[in-house]
């Protein structure tokens, strides 16, 4: 489990979650407008709009004020002080395409690490007003106003599970292959959702979330949510996720066991 005990824990949290409240007070306004949408480069389209970056910007004027020695990594600029003892990683809207649609399928990720290792994480969205995030030894659901705590819920087997991935046009090649393998074994798949799979793993309603082509601020701000509520995130091959790539997340460890059988053939 990601867990670093930290005398300023609550601290970090609570600018956390000013963070958040600055982000969606940003972000909002331009949700379901007419926005232009940038195309980042490459062959598959990945967008960015005036959102996106005012956000990170927003995020990192607060936290340069409030932390002015911590690092900041982040999807629409570059990093500043990575090297950092304790580094924030995060990305402003997290399922930047469902947010373009109008589709309330997105979401704001913050992380802190310490170290390199993820120490805080939260994901807020602030058009539904829902906020998860991790404690120092639990993760935490927020729906107006009212918090409880989040548990991944027991799912041995893989004929039981229920099991999604953003879409399956990040898996190329053998990822394909080993991606239809596992979904065949399973009882449901679905697609869509990008952060929102990892919350609602955490939330006890999904078993696994299976996928590729990460970036270290996709995945990291979601372990500490994931594995305080008693979930399990490695790669594919059963090791750290911290760098992104092909990722495995699953609520209960017997079922992550038989995932990575499939995935890492």
């Amino acid at each position: 489990m990601s867990k670093l005990l930290d005398s300023d824990f609550p601290a970090f949290l609570a600018t956390a979650h000013a963070i958040a409240d600055k982000a969606g007070a940003v972000i909002l306004p331009h949700f379901r407008t007419a926005l232009t949408i940038d195309h980042k480069g490459g062959d598959f389209f990945d967008p960015v709009t005036v959102a996106d970056r005012a956000a990170e910007t927003a995020i990192r004027d607060a936290l340069v004020c409030a932390y002015p020695n911590h690092g900041i990594i982040g999807e629409e600029f570059d990093s500043t002080r990575s090297d950092a003892d304790y580094c924030w990683v995060v990305d402003p809207i997290d399922g930047t395409r469902s947010f373009i649609l109008g589709v309330p399928l997105w979401g704001t990720l913050i992380g802190l690490t310490r170290g390199g290792v993820p120490l805080l994480g939260m994901m807020d969205q602030p058009f539904t007003r829902e906020r998860f995030f991790s404690s120092e030894n639990e993760a935490l659901y927020r729906h107006n106003g009212a918090t409880r705590t989040m548990c991944t819920r027991p799912c041995a087997s893989l004929g039981a599970a229920l099991l999604t991935t953003t879409t399956p046009e990040y898996f190329i090649g053998d990822d394909a292959q080993r991606f239809e393998a596992l979904s065949q074994a399973v009882r449901l798949k679905r697609y869509g959702s990008d952060c929102y799979n990892y919350c609602m793993l955490a939330l006890g309603q999904i078993d696994l979330v299976v996928e590729a082509g990460l970036n270290p601020y996709d995945i990291i701000p979601l372990i500490p949510i994931v594995e305080r509520s008693g979930g399990v995130v490695t790669t594919w091959e059963g090791n750290d996720a911290r760098g992104g790539g092909r990722i495995i997340a699953a609520g209960d460890p017997r079922l992550h066991g038989a995932a990575v059988k499939i995935l890492s053939r």
